[in-house]
């Protein structure tokens, strides 16, 4: 459950309901209305780019434990797009964060102040930040560099040299994160993020937060809902985290899930027969999608395209349908013309691991391992994934050497956080039903422990991270909580529902892939953000 970035070169990189809504209870709670602006303790300076052109950046020290304020200072990297209304109508900071754990979140400010509607984004200090250990937050991890070079051993154990092989790497991780880091692993961890998160607060000089959260990132604000339910304003959380899973058991139900999206992709080729030539019966493509990744484990394109790149490759189809065109190219040119080049390229946009890719690798490990407990005996491991695999084949092993340190962590465990909450404003919560990364019943989940809370459902669809993607149902219920604390209420346990996005059509055969994904719109560049594996 991870987001790694995608460096789309020319695809994403270059991109960018049924119910009525209720308005809160007059004379809006206590925690909702809005604050005075205040003056910053932070030094805020110029870092806009391009495409976000009212970027500032600062950072800010924060303790490396904070059961000892006065110790080890670490430093935060932040960022703001700040507010242009009048002070009558500003609403205070909105905390952003795309998941992870392990993504930066700086640039992730800048698109949410430009997705929003601007007459919501002006009322805001949209604040943006790595976490602990990420990017440009310092001490950046980088336990491993090099961890994903290619090609990696085959994800499926077929043999005992295979699986050893395999956890050689995991062991071989988990001894590098001990040696270069030591003590301070046992600092990067969820609820140390969070109490980072309440710094930011207070050198933000406001009395409380408004927090976007996707992905882990729902996990987090939940977390500091619960560690500081006082400071809660209004809260976002889109594609949410099941966080009576953390982390083992949210990992296999991901294997479950992913499998089942890439079925629905291989049943999408299959309706577009004309444009790919791979058939008409989903079944028969899944089988050529087989054959090719065994001849890959074999012989691996361009010596670095093997069985186990090509899952990574695949996988962010899992997490954004629009991938699905440039996917499904390079799948038919391997099939149909022998051509490895366009399947390389693919490698390379979606997969390839770089070192802001080792650094985001290692901060998920770091915190995952040490959140919640895992299982030590890999006879355990074996039989789960084993099982796993005979059901849901895509990435059950791929996912299981992705975790499989945290049965090698040098730290101790922490107790997961019960989130389960009734002190807070209402929650908003976003959720597609056939989200593969954080699996629907999540979602189900939070609604029922963070009372009062409005679940918004996207009914059939498949990606994660769901707002400010495109659908116009989802972002007015989006809007108008962000603008008045409005929150939609139904019944049955879901309180609004939203029809998912039509599905993509194949590129136009006069354009390449790059030319037609880079006027795709704002899905891709929201997923360019978070990523995957998240």
């Amino acid at each position: 459950m991870r987001t790694r970035s995608v460096a789309l070169c020319g695809v994403a990189a270059m991109v960018g309901g049924l119910l009525g809504a209720v308005p809160s209870a007059a004379g809006a709670p206590q925690a909702d209305r809005a604050p005075a602006a205040r003056t910053t303790a932070l030094d805020w300076k110029d870092c806009s780019t391009e495409r976000y052109p009212s970027l500032q950046c600062s950072s800010l020290e924060v303790p490396l434990d904070h059961e000892r304020p006065d110790g080890e200072q670490i430093t935060l990297a932040l960022s703001r797009v700040p507010h242009t209304s009048d002070e009558a109508s500003y609403q205070g900071p909105l905390l952003v964060n795309p998941g992870g754990p392990g993504g930066s979140g700086l640039n992730l400010a800048g698109y949410v102040a430009g997705a929003l509607p601007e007459d919501v984004a002006s009322t805001y200090d949209v604040i943006g930040f790595d976490p602990r250990g990420v990017g440009k937050s310092e001490p950046a991890l980088d336990c491993k560099p090099g961890h994903f070079d290619p090609p990696r051993p085959d994800s499926v154990p077929s043999t005992r040299g295979i699986e050893k092989a395999n956890l050689k790497r995991a062991k071989d991780f988990a001894k590098a994160c001990r040696k270069k880091y030591g003590k301070l692993l046992q600092y990067i961890d969820t609820v140390s993020s969070v109490r980072d998160m309440d710094r930011i607060r207070a050198a933000l000089g406001a009395e409380k937060i408004n927090y976007f959260g996707y992905s882990y990132g729902t996990y987090l604000g939940a977390v500091y809902a619960k560690l500081y339910p006082q400071r809660v304003r209004r809260a976002v959380l889109d594609s949410v985290v099941d966080p009576t899973g953390t982390w083992y058991r949210d990992n296999l139900d991901q294997d479950y899930a992913f499998d089942g999206r890439h079925k629905a992709f291989m049943a999408w080729i299959a309706e577009h027969d004309a444009s790919y030539r791979l058939g008409t019966d989903p079944a028969e493509i899944e089988a050529e999608w087989y054959a090719m990744r065994a001849a890959l484990a074999k012989n691996p394109a361009d010596g670095r395209v093997g069985g186990s790149e090509l899952e990574d490759t695949f996988l962010p189809g899992g997490y954004y349908n629009g991938y699905w065109p440039y996917l499904a190219e390079a799948f038919a040119a391997y099939v149909n013309e022998n051509d490895t080049a366009p399947l390389v390229e693919a490698y390379e946009n979606f997969a390839a691991v770089d070192s802001g890719g080792d650094n985001g690798f290692s901060v998920y490990a770091a915190v995952e391992c040490r959140d919640a407990s895992w299982p030590k005996h890999w006879k355990q491991w074996r039989q789960d994934m084993w099982e796993a695999h005979d059901k849901a084949p895509f990435m059950t092993w791929n996912n299981a050497w992705y975790n499989a340190q945290c049965a090698f962590w040098p730290t101790k465990s922490l107790e997961p956080v019960d989130v389960t909450n009734d002190e807070l404003p209402p929650v908003l919560l976003f959720q597609a039903t056939d989200d593969a990364a954080t699996p629907y019943g999540g979602a189900v989940v939070v609604h029922e422990k963070l009372a009062g809370s409005s679940l918004v459902v996207e009914q059939g669809g498949g990606n994660h991270g769901i707002t400010l993607s495109g659908n116009a149902c989802l972002d007015g219920y989006l809007a108008d909580y962000l603008a008045s604390g409005t929150v939609p209420r139904g019944g049955g346990g879901v309180d609004a529902t939203c029809s998912a996005l039509p599905e993509p059509e194949p590129f136009p055969a006069t354009e390449s892939a790059s030319a037609s994904a880079s006027s795709s719109g704002s899905g891709a560049t929201l997923h360019g953000l978070i990523g995957y594996r998240s």
